[in-house]
């Protein structure tokens, strides 16, 4: 492979204060053409798909995966296009809308939570509990539909409590062996009006863009508070936060690809050593499929 991201431009210190203006949605590509773009796309997927075999192998880590941004901002793209060579027996992706009743019964971490991936596995999900964060805090009446006691429902106060909750779960998931990135696809209002209304002149695509969408775009510095406040709490050594430039889609696969490779370097993974006992079954194994080649 022959170029080499710096993460660490893209990477939300922990502690670091956010500000989503100073943080680029583009910067120069890393590839010099589309047909150079999909042999360091194929070059991830090769590398990534067996350190995955590793990882199922392995048994000791799981992987989760996060993908935040506004619409458009190209999660669904990239979630498809970067992780397209894994073996999909070891890999899930889960998407999170609209809480039914039932999930609205429980705390705001329940219905994530039932969908973490398990050791060996990959798990993606597609909107998260950071939703909790951020569309809660946007718009109110989700607070409201959870019917929360009066006491714990002070806006000065949920937020900062929600984080620390986030966190908390996040280090208590990486001691127990599950290793998360978490990437925000930072996409311009400018970048996302084009996408909307390519969206509108392509009758495939007329289904992806509603009512509710448009509305969400009248709130858009809104959101950008959100995000920023949330990235900037959320993010810790454990469990990175990267802001993606996203008006260039190749480019953030490229990113995102490199951030996983090599979050998945720095495990200590390797295939089980056969016992003394696995390998006398092999020979038997071995002498019993000779013998047999000869009938």
């Amino acid at each position: 492979m022959n170029i080499k991201i710096a993460l660490k431009d893209f990477r939300v210190a922990q502690g670091k204060k956010v500000n989503l203006a100073r943080w680029p949605t583009k910067v120069k590509p890393f590839y010099t053409s589309k047909t150079r773009y999909r042999q360091l796309l194929d070059e991830y997927r090769e590398e990534l798909s067996n350190m995955q075999n590793v990882l199922y192998a392995h048994d000791r880590y799981a992987l989760l995966l996060i993908f935040q941004g506004m619409d458009t901002a190209g999660k669904d793209g990239a979630i498809r296009h970067v992780m397209s060579g894994v073996n999909p027996q070891g890999c899930q992706v889960f998407s999170f809308k609209q809480p039914s009743s039932e999930e609205l019964d429980h705390d705001f971490l329940w219905r994530t939570n039932q969908r973490l991936p398990e050791r060996g596995r990959i798990g993606i999900f597609n909107r998260s509990y950071y939703e909790e964060v951020l569309v809660a805090r946007v718009l109110p009446d989700v607070i409201a539909r959870q019917r929360l006691p009066e006491e714990f429902v002070n806006p000065r106060t949920i937020w900062q409590e929600r984080f620390r909750d986030i966190a908390n779960m996040e280090d208590y998931l990486h001691r127990n062996g599950t290793r998360i990135i978490k990437f925000f696809l930072h996409i311009s209002k400018e970048e996302q009006r084009q996408r909307f209304l390519a969206r509108i002149d392509a009758p495939d695509k007329n289904w992806k863009l509603g009512p509710a969408d448009i509305e969400m775009r009248e709130r858009w510095d809104d959101f950008q508070h959100a995000y920023a406040d949330c990235l900037g709490a959320t993010s810790t050594k454990q469990a990175p936060w990267y802001v993606v430039p996203a008006d260039d889609k190749r480019n953030a696969r490229l990113i995102i690809s490199q951030a996983i490779v090599e979050t998945m370097k720095t495990l200590k993974m390797s295939y089980p050593e056969p016992t003394e006992k696995h390998r006398l079954e092999l020979k038997q194994a071995r002498s019993l499929l000779t013998k047999n080649s000869e009938v």
